[in-house]
């Protein structure tokens, strides 16, 4: 069964005002409905012992009655653009570097919103993010953005969180299908233009807008509200076909050329300003999170923490690494007395450093438009080179102190 308030988005009612997607009515339900599990409960069935803690379906609740489609409830707010399919013909992953299928190469990602919330972790499926963001977010806390392109097949991903504007447009250099738990105001305009493929369990903008595929969202009852809503792989592909969205890269949109990787191994040796950076304390940046990477030679990786502890995922119960870490010092203001914050992250120039193996170097970045990647360049303006392998940026609030030794 489904609240009267949700059901009237599927007819073009405005949303009830002041409801906010950080409200409890939000993250209980109460303006939701209940969701569609059956594809995730299916695919759980088949792979919980495979994935090592996958989602035990005797735990999903709020199942919907109606049917797996839920199409009356989620009807786009706005005309999508149709447009043609980008074929890449790269061998290698545009995300790590790494080697990768057709099929892998030519399959867009999804850009998940998780939490560093204490009380939310461990998150299902961080582990497979090749790209990780972390901002932060008004409250003093941070939030996370995943961006993982071999997602199919995953039985249980989040907890999924509410998206911020300024990530919409990290999330839009890798032309995903953005999943997220509703927003906030600022948003409107931009997550239901005609471009953007999105997800949302609520309201898209948190005080209105569509619930793009929100019939396919679940909850578990293994964790409180907010911290239990999910969606599965099988999901992702069925709403994306109710929504109308191409799983596959979009052309004029996706840009084959993001990253620049070395042809070896990068150790900064080149560079005589080269800092020694085992270590990498972010908690000035996120004093809630108090996030930090520690590098481990042995693999040549950075291995992140939050709340003094590793950050782990769920599934594996691993915890999470990079070969690669940029602090992104980026312009932020306060928008409202609510404390929302406004980043800018379409910039002519600003700074930053770039980590790895175990050393670090200051660097510039630039970003021209909303599908346009980010670049990054060292002090003598050279694009920098990437080791092979996955990576964390932090989009830090200009003039916040990164401590490294």
């Amino acid at each position: 069964m489904q609240s009267a308030a949700y059901r009237t988005l599927g007819a073009g009612a405005a949303a009830p005002v002041g409801k906010y997607s950080y409200s409890n009515a939000n993250y209980v339900g109460q303006y939701l409905g209940h969701y569609v599990v059956s594809a995730a409960a299916d695919t759980a069935k088949t792979q919980t012992a495979a994935a090592g803690g996958g989602i035990d379906p005797s735990q999903i609740t709020d199942i919907d009655t109606q049917g797996p489609d839920g199409a009356e409830d989620n009807s786009p707010a706005v005309p999508k653009q149709v447009v043609g399919t980008y074929t890449a013909t790269n061998t290698r992953s545009v995300y790590t570097n790494e080697p990768v299928s057709s099929a892998q190469a030519n399959t867009r990602p999804i850009a998940v919103m998780m939490p560093t919330d204490r009380a939310a972790q461990p998150s299902y499926g961080i582990g497979k993010a090749d790209i990780l963001y972390e901002i932060m977010e008004e409250g003093g806390i941070s939030r996370q953005m995943a961006i993982i392109p071999n997602w199919q097949g995953m039985s249980r991903i989040g907890n999924l969180r509410s998206c911020r504007l300024y990530y919409i447009y990290a999330a839009k250099e890798w032309d995903p299908i953005l999943i997220h738990f509703g927003g906030v105001a600022y948003m409107k305009g931009v997550i239901n233009g005609a471009d953007m493929n999105n997800l949302s369990g609520t309201y898209e903008y948190g005080v209105g807008g569509k619930a793009p595929g929100a019939g396919y969202f679940f909850r578990t009852s293994d964790r409180s509200a907010p911290h239990n809503a999910y969606i599965s792989a099988s999901g992702i592909q069925k709403a994306a076909m109710q929504q109308g969205y191409s799983l596959n890269l979009r052309a004029g949109y996706y840009n084959p050329t993001h990253f620049k990787f070395a042809s070896g191994v990068n150790d900064l040796s080149q560079y005589t300003g080269a800092v020694n950076a085992s270590t990498v304390d972010l908690s000035e940046v996120f004093p809630y999170s108090k996030s930090r990477l520690v590098y481990n030679a042995g693999d040549g990786k950075y291995y992140k923490s939050i709340h003094g502890g590793p950050q782990k995922d769920a599934i594996t119960g691993q915890q999470i690494s990079f070969a690669n870490v940029i602090v992104q010092n980026t312009k932020c203001k306060t928008l409202d007395k609510k404390g929302y914050l406004g980043f800018a992250m379409i910039d002519g120039e600003e700074d930053g450093y770039y980590f790895t193996k175990g050393k670090g170097i200051h660097i510039h970045w630039r970003k021209a438009g909303d599908y346009t990647p980010t670049r990054y360049f060292d002090d003598m303006g050279n694009e920098i080179q990437l080791n092979t392998g996955k990576t964390y940026i932090a989009v830090a609030q200009k003039g916040k102190q990164v401590r490294f030794q």
